[in-house]
């Protein structure tokens, strides 16, 4: 799928909308590498990350801004779709970071089940886990203020796996794990009421698959 110069996918035809919001999840970090739930730690991309988005932004048209969550994957990643889209600078929104993953942080799947065995399966979330109640609290303000400041345009967003998949989940009834520099589209009303679009997938035009990390569970 190759979007046009204003970002759209030409065989979408949306429903009227205040703004359109590319939800874009951020290129490989170190600890996506490594098969480590992230959360709120700050790992940087690795080098296979600044080239997925460096390849990303061959598919993006203009758009009418770029904001991201300030946790460097994101912001890195960017960082290089903008320099290479050519709009800027970069806007940086504290609402767009990832799901606080608690004393799962920094541990992989292993880690987790040897650590807290039979919770991962069960569901049951850790001590300081991030409620999706609490996530969407603080995301859904935010896209509906892009909404409002962007009306009658379209948004990059970078931001993260478990944010997308949880207003996905919101949304939709349903989701699925989004990989690196993997993109969901959302049209925001005129009455702030959101849509789920199509999702984009950025790489898949250059025959990059994401790494095996990236479609785990892991946040």
């Amino acid at each position: 799928m190759t979007l046009n110069r204003d970002g759209v996918d030409p065989g979408y035809i949306p429903t009227v909308t205040s703004a359109r919001i590319l939800l874009v999840r951020h290129g490989e970090s170190t600890w996506n590498a490594a098969a480590r739930w992230q959360g709120r730690a700050d790992p940087p991309l690795t080098d296979a990350g600044q080239r997925q988005a460096a390849s990303a932004a061959e598919v993006i048209g203009a758009l009418d801004a770029i904001v991201a969550s300030p946790l460097q994957r994101a912001h890195h990643t960017a960082v290089i779709l903008s320099e290479f889209i050519g709009v800027g600078p970069v806007l940086l929104d504290e609402r767009l970071v990832e799901r606080d993953a608690g004393e799962w942080t920094g541990l992989t799947v292993a880690e987790i089940d040897q650590r807290f065995p039979g919770d991962r399966r069960a569901g049951r979330t850790p001590r300081g886990w991030e409620s999706d109640e609490t996530l969407l609290e603080r995301v859904l303000p935010a896209l509906a203020e892009l909404g409002e400041d962007f009306a009658g345009g379209s948004v990059l967003a970078v931001t993260h796996g478990g944010v997308i998949f949880t207003l996905s989940r919101h949304l939709s009834g349903e989701a699925t794990r989004i990989p690196n520099l993997g993109a969901q589209w959302v049209d925001i009303g005129p009455d702030a009421t959101m849509r789920l679009g199509d999702r984009v997938p950025l790489l898949a035009e250059h025959g990059q698959l994401p790494p095996v990390s990236d479609v785990s569970e892991q946040v």
